[in-house]
């Protein structure tokens, strides 16, 4: 499979193992600690400070990298919860139906009517920003969007012959949802995996840019864009870098995501054939 990746799933493989690696191994690659002051504020790139420094004087690129353990581990952790929840609810959901179903559509159906920055603010406001609630929050609100997709999937597959014949040898519904259902629904969510990911380290980085997201002594690139942003109007770069990290990270995963896809695709297309 890898000797026939095409270039792009190749290079978004290669960025997304970059940052994995910067996530884990951040204590010992960056050159100074997270809060450590090297310099004057926005002191441009030198020998001590290959992306230059933030408002403080803080070496950018240490900044990054922990920002980047921050991020995908918070970004992570919710997007496992989200389908974790989502999916077993929506798959549950579909093979239950009647008013077990009615009762949870309209429940995810109320929490999504809400906008999701707004609730998350709103909740975010009253309660502390630790990355456990920060994980729940997002988790919890995300996980409506995958309900959404593992119920309108396992909707047709819970009428398709192999489940009526799985009834009919007196199989049990948690043996129809974990070995009949969601196997023939990986696909479709494994899609959906990367872009609730990536919705996720977006979701994530726009609440910490307000405010209420990672708070100090801990960052992420969202409030890394957040500190430095009025360095801007001054033709510093020092917000850009986390903003540009964020992006290649999107594009990366979802190159990744896609690739996958199609490979489940070619091959359950050629198992038919």
């Amino acid at each position: 499979m890898l000797r026939h990746m095409p270039v792009t799933a190749m290079i978004g493989l290669l960025l997304t193992v970059l940052f994995l690696f910067c996530a884990v191994f951040a204590p010992w690659i960056a050159p100074y600690s997270m809060a450590e002051v090297v310099g004057n504020p926005w002191e441009p790139r030198s020998a001590e400070a290959l992306l230059g420094t933030d408002n403080i004087g803080r070496d950018l690129l240490s900044r990054l990298i922990y920002g980047a353990r921050t991020t995908i581990t918070i970004a992570a952790l919710a997007t496992i919860l989200a389908f974790s929840l989502g999916s077993v609810l929506g798959i549950l959901a579909a093979v239950l139906g009647g008013w077990a179903d009615q009762l949870m559509s309209r429940g995810v159906d109320l929490l999504m009517s809400i906008p999701t920055l707004i609730f998350a603010l709103l909740i975010l406001s009253v309660m502390p920003s630790t990355i456990a609630v920060l994980v729940v929050v997002m988790g919890v609100l995300d996980s409506t969007r995958v309900y959404r997709l593992a119920r309108a999937v396992a909707v047709d597959l819970n009428v398709q012959d192999f489940v009526e014949a799985a009834r009919l040898r007196g199989e049990g519904r948690t043996w129809i949802i974990f070995r009949e259902i969601l196997p023939n629904a990986l696909a479709p969510l494994i899609a959906e995996l990367g872009l609730r990911f990536i919705f996720a380290v977006l979701f994530l980085s726009s609440l910490s840019f307000l405010g209420l997201g990672v708070q100090p002594p801990d960052a992420d690139w969202g409030s890394l864009v957040r500190e430095n942003r009025q360095g801007i109007v001054f033709g510093v770069p020092a917000a850009l870098i986390p903003a540009a990290a964020i992006a290649a990270l999107a594009i990366s995963v979802n190159l990744v995501a896609d690739w996958i896809l199609k490979q489940k695709t070619d091959l359950k297309g050629g198992r038919s054939g």
